[in-house]
């Protein structure tokens, strides 16, 4: 037990002590608190006076019907008897824009505006003011306060999802009305994404370089390939956990953050409930899935350079999801979603990205995880098997046919 914890300590230290891992490990949290900041002195320093908040918009009411309603929040209307009045207005900078309300409005419904601004279209925003304006005056002592409130407020709407009878289903996608709520899973699957391929690709580097330079050879001398494998394994791996738990944990700190200060949709992204505990046991499973084929493949190749080269097939792999992401925004029922939840080396990213889009039934993620502890069993068997014949063999890498007869050997 004392060589598993020496080699352990050494690994781990090693591995820590890295500038990448340090860089990718705390860039998320730092980075995201300096924006919180810099956005946050920004608008401080910038901050208008009262005066200077109000935007100035004039108006002139031909039809005689509009009241004199000069707060719309932070735009002020500014009633004017002419179109001279209000050209006289603009020229001395009172106001950058009026409009019209034409005497015939009631009939044609055309409003006319002038602006000192180059424009192609009328901004949104100055659109929605005057439509506000307009609405209200017209539907005075004719609809109640509410309902005029309610025409203007834009629809409330629930999505409730049919199956192919008509009826409604029984799983039905909670957070699919806040295309936010993908944000933090989908941040979470790029990091773990990373967290993945850098374990695996530092576990088969390592055994690479330890191979080059016969370093194996006196380790073995010393210790068993078992407690050289356990302790390597667990090393990496708890590296790799320390890393996600900062993501985990500062993910959920940072949102409240950042929704405290800015307010907005930030305030309504909903982090899953399960999300901190199936993004811990996905890493762990996802880790020890990789570490088995890194052992495999360190141990077959000749350098580390052909084990990095030979690692890419499944991290890569591991990214598909990543890839498809904007496709399970827009299509989040399709089945391909489940055999990508499903298959082990996709099931990772994939579940924490499924997280942030729809519920995933219980029996996927319980059928996701037995099939991941099964691939790491079964890989466990015969990546140490493989390491066992060919980690002391230099040369020429193995084929194929060649690593199959071993096996069969060893059986």
């Amino acid at each position: 037990m004392n060589k598993i914890t020496l080699i352990f300590k050494h690994e781990f230290l090693h591995a820590i002590k890295r500038a990448g891992y340090i860089l990718i490990t705390l860039a998320i949290p730092v980075l995201s608190l300096l924006a919180i900041g810099i956005i946050v002195l920004v608008q401080s320093l910038s901050e208008p006076s009262e005066a200077k908040k109000k935007m100035t918009i004039g108006y002139v009411d031909e039809t005689g019907i509009f009241d004199n309603q000069k707060d719309q929040g932070i735009i002020e209307l500014v009633p004017f008897a002419s179109r001279e009045d209000a050209s006289r207005a603009i020229a001395s900078k009172e106001i950058t824009e009026y409009f019209v309300i034409p005497s015939d409005y009631s009939a044609s419904g055309t409003i006319h505006r002038y602006t000192t601004d180059k424009e192609h279209l009328t901004p949104r925003f100055t659109t929605d003011v005057i439509k506000r304006f307009l609405t209200v005056t017209l539907l005075k002592d004719k609809v109640p306060p509410d309902l005029v409130s309610l025409i203007l407020s834009p629809p409330d709407l629930e999505i409730t999802r049919l199956n192919e009878e008509g009826e409604i289903a029984s799983e039905q996608n909670n957070r699919g009305n806040n295309a936010g709520n993908i944000i933090i899973p989908g941040v979470f699957s790029l990091l773990l994404a990373f967290a993945l391929m850098f374990g695996a690709i530092s576990l088969v580097t390592g055994l690479g370089e330890e191979k080059e330079s016969c370093l194996i050879e006196v380790l073995f001398s010393s210790v068993s390939v078992r407690q050289l494998l356990i302790a390597k394994v667990l090393a990496l791996g708890t590296a790799g956990l320390l890393q996600v738990m900062v993501w985990l944990i500062s993910a959920p700190l940072l949102l409240n953050l950042a929704s405290s200060v800015f307010g907005g949709f930030l305030s309504e992204i909903q982090i899953p409930p399960n999300f901190i505990f199936l993004g811990i046991i996905y890493f762990l499973l996802g880790y020890l899935l990789f570490a088995v084929f890194s052992i495999g493949c360190g141990a077959i190749s000749s350098n580390a350079r052909e084990g990095g080269e030979l690692s890419m097939f499944y991290t890569l792999t591991s990214f598909i999801p990543l890839w498809f992401s904007s496709l399970l925004v827009a299509f989040p029922s399709s089945s391909i979603w489940i055999v990508l939840t499903i298959f082990p080396i996709t099931a990772p990213i994939q579940t924490m990205l499924r997280l942030g889009v729809s519920d995933i039934p219980p029996w996927q993620i319980v059928t996701s995880i037995g099939v991941l502890v099964l691939s790491v069993l079964a890989g466990m068997v015969l990546s140490v098997r493989i390491f066992r014949r060919h980690m002391l063999l230099h040369g020429k890498r193995p084929g194929l046919a060649e690593i199959i007869r071993s096996l069969k050997k060893n059986w």
